[in-house]
C-alpha cells in the first residue's frame, strides 16, 4: 500500500507514494488503539464517576489523531469507506457491546447515549484498522477479484458475528 502523504515514523520521514512500513503499522496501532480503547471503554461502562467532559476528551484526542494518521496512511477514500461502513454496521457495534456488557450484568441500556460515542468511536477505528490488515494479509489490495472475495467473506462473518451476540444477548 502506498502512503497519501508524508509521514515520521520513529524519526523517519516516508514520502507520499512510498510504500507504507506495515511491519510497523499494524502491531502498533492494534496495541496503542486497544489500549485507549479498553481505557475508554471502562471508563465509560466501568465507572459511575467519570465526568463526559472527560471522557470525550480522552477518546477525542486520541480518535483525532487516529483520523489524521488513517488520513494519511490510507487516503481520504478508504477513511470515507470506513465512516459509511461504521453507519452501516451500527448494528453489529450495538450487538457487540450489548453482549460484552452483559458479561458484567450490565445492560446498554443502564447508560445515556452520549456515553457510548467514544466506545462506538473506538469500535469503528479498529474494525477498519482489521478490515485493512485483512486487505494486506491477504494480499488483495491491487487484486479486484481477490479483493472482492475478501471483503464478501468479511461483511459475512461479521453478519454471523453480529447476528449470534444479538440473539444471545437478547
Amino acid at each position: 500500500m502506498k502512503l497519501r502523504s508524508d509521514i515520521t515514523i520513529n524519526g523517519k520521514v516516508h514520502r507520499k507514494g512510498e510504500a507504507a512500513p506495515m511491519g510497523f503499522i499494524y502491531p502498533f496501532f492494534l496495541f496503542h488503539m486497544g489500549m485507549f480503547g479498553l481505557s475508554g471503554f471502562f471508563m465509560a461502562y466501568g465507572t459511575d464517576d467519570v465526568e463526559l467532559m472527560f471522557l470525550y476528551l480522552h477518546g477525542g484526542i486520541a480518535i483525532f489523531v487516529y483520523v489524521l494518521f488513517y488520513l494519511a496512511i490510507f487516503g481520504l477514500d478508504e477513511v470515507r469507506w470506513m465512516f459509511i461502513n461504521a453507519a452501516l454496521g451500527l448494528l453489529g457495534i450495538w450487538a457487540e457491546i450489548r453482549y460484552i456488557l452483559g458479561w458484567f450484568g450490565k445492560s446498554i441500556d443502564d447508560f445515556p447515549l452520549s456515553v457510548h460515542v467514544t466506545p462506538f468511536l473506538y469500535y469503528i477505528l479498529y474494525t477498519f484498522l482489521l478490515r485493512q490488515m485483512l486487505l494486506d494479509l491477504t494480499r488483495s489490495r491491487d487484486n479486484p477479484a481477490r479483493k472482492r472475495l475478501v471483503e464478501m467473506l468479511y461483511v459475512v462473518v461479521s453478519l454471523v458475528v453480529y447476528g449470534t451476540l444479538w440473539l444471545k444477548s437478547g
